[in-house]
């Protein structure tokens, strides 16, 4: 798969999750107003009943005491203190939504005396209508009087007795419940100036924030300088708003999971597309680095069956030679190459032994300084360490030091005669510090990550007249590893490469 077409793919789909994403906040959003605005409605019809019940509670109190007044006027008490035998007539009188009764009392004996006396019952229920007539009249001016009494004279009234509290509580809970509203609140009754006048125990000022409380005026036709106003708060209206959209989580989990997998997945084919890569010019580097040796032992063959240089001993000697050095090349290519496939599979088998590496680092420069010098370099050595005995194996440590060094050669620059410093110190922790430093042509910041990653090689790297794998470093790290030590590497572009190996050493 191209990279292009990985990319084509990647950018789809993140738009397709954008828009899913988009589309599923936009429907919670839409949920929350909804569901909010339906709780503001249920909330302030129950405020506006409850007013509405406590202003009709007023309306009857005030009929109330003047209809006892009224009836205790009409009562006739004997002297004795019983009453006598007492009858009369009902009227009901309905002013709206308000209703009262109006009875009119009087003394049936005296009644049906007066029925005797007249002897005509007709013109004593006449009598009787006149005077009821008369009462009527009379109430209906005491229910006007009523009227301007509650306009006048209510609000002077304590609004403890006006608005009882267990009474609003009740009818807020009610009204709530009949809204489909039940979940607690707290409420306070206030001035026009913000003082409480009084409040439930768990009110509290603080919390009272916009959009979890409401406010609903009291008594709306009293005096501008005399309103209070109910103040109601949800202390669970958060919850009660979540409690409509918590379906909705599941839809982001499983949202969420896809996008970790369509990542992941998009990681990987990038991971598979850049191993291709390197596996393609690791194949062509093996190539090349198999072609030389094969080439030069095929040359030599055919030289062989050439009667004039199997005459020649010393050509014989010499073609013996060719052939044998061009096949310890080839061993040790493809040796390499084993190496790291045993490793990836399977812990390595190393045969550990007290080596000193002062030593083994001098003897490798000693033979390593010849290649140096022929390209007009300089290998130097400061082999500063007084203890530098480490428990490794020696075959695999040559190695290490061996590879670096050679990496040293092969990335030098060609402007500049070469110079190779090898080091050793002693460093806290009881450790060696090795360090194979060089002015070659150095590593750039973004492949500095990288150059352990098998196969990998840098840029300049590529070029088949610097020859490799790109197994050496991944070799090196690996084996470091193994011998309980650990490796970094600092350079700069144009002015050199440091690669520094820490192992543990070993005490006498």
């Amino acid at each position: 798969m191209k990279k292009s077409t990985i990319w084509f793919l990647t950018v789809i789909m993140a738009l397709a999750f954008l828009g899913l994403l988009n589309v599923q906040i936009m429907y919670m959003k839409n949920m929350i107003r909804m569901r909010e605005d339906q709780f503001s409605e249920g909330v302030k019809r129950s405020l506006y009943a409850v007013t509405t019940m406590l202003e009709q509670d007023e309306a009857k109190y005030y009929l109330e005491e003047d209809a006892s007044q009224i009836e205790s006027s009409m009562f006739r008490q004997y002297a004795d203190g019983t009453s006598s035998n007492l009858g009369g007539i009902t009227y009901s009188i309905t002013a709206g939504e308000l209703e009262a009764d109006l009875t009119i009392k009087g003394d049936m004996d005296k009644i049906s005396s007066l029925d005797n006396e007249r002897g005509n019952l007709n013109d004593h229920y006449k009598s009787m209508q006149e005077s009821i007539k008369g009462q009527y009249l009379y109430q209906k001016g005491l229910l006007n009087e009523v009227i301007l009494k509650i306009i006048s004279q209510a609000s002077d009234r304590p609004i403890h007795e006006r608005a009882d509290s267990s009474l609003v509580s009740n009818y807020l809970r009610s009204e709530l419940e009949n809204n489909g509203l039940t979940m607690p609140f707290e409420f306070a009754v206030v001035n026009r100036n913000g003082a409480v006048m009084y409040k439930t125990a768990g009110y509290n000022a603080i919390d009272d924030v916009p959009g979890s409380s409401f406010i609903q005026t009291l008594f709306p036709n009293d005096p501008t300088n005399k309103i209070n106003y109910l103040k109601v708060y949800f202390p669970t209206k958060k919850d009660y708003i979540f409690s409509s959209i918590k379906f909705m989580i599941p839809t982001f989990v499983f949202t969420f999971i896809l996008l970790v997998i369509f990542l992941y997945t998009i990681v990987t084919a990038f991971r598979q597309k850049k191993l291709t890569e390197m596996k393609n010019d690791f194949i062509n580097n093996m190539t090349h680095e198999f072609k030389t040796p094969i080439s030069t032992i095929s040359l030599a063959a055919q030289m062989l069956n050439d009667d004039s240089v199997r005459k020649s001993q010393n050509m014989l000697q010499h073609i013996s030679t060719v052939i044998n050095d061009e096949t310890k090349r080839l061993r040790f290519q493809v040796e390499k190459v084993l190496q790291m496939s045993m490793f990836d599979r399977q812990k390595a088998t190393l045969k550990l032994q007290d080596v000193d590496a002062n030593v083994a680092i001098a003897n490798i420069i000693h033979t390593f300084k010849i290649k140096v010098e022929k390209y007009g370099g300089r290998l130097d050595a400061e082999l500063n360490a007084e203890e530098a005995t480490v428990h490794v194996d020696e075959m695999h440590f040559t190695n290490v030091i061996f590879n670096l060094l050679d990496n040293a050669v092969k990335y030098r620059r060609e402007d500049v005669p070469l110079e190779l410093i090898a080091t050793t110190n002693e460093i806290s922790g009881n450790r060696l510090e090795i360090t194979i430093s060089d002015n070659g042509i150095g590593i750039k910041k973004e492949d500095l990550k990288k150059i352990f990653d098998k196969f990998y090689r840098v840029s300049t790297g590529n070029r088949h007249d610097v020859k490799g794998f790109g197994l050496g470093l991944a070799y090196v790290q690996k084996m470091v590893h193994e011998l309980g030590g650990e490796i970094r590497v600092e350079s700069e572009v144009n002015v050199g490469t440091k690669f520094i190996i820490i192992l543990p050493l070993t005490k006498n």
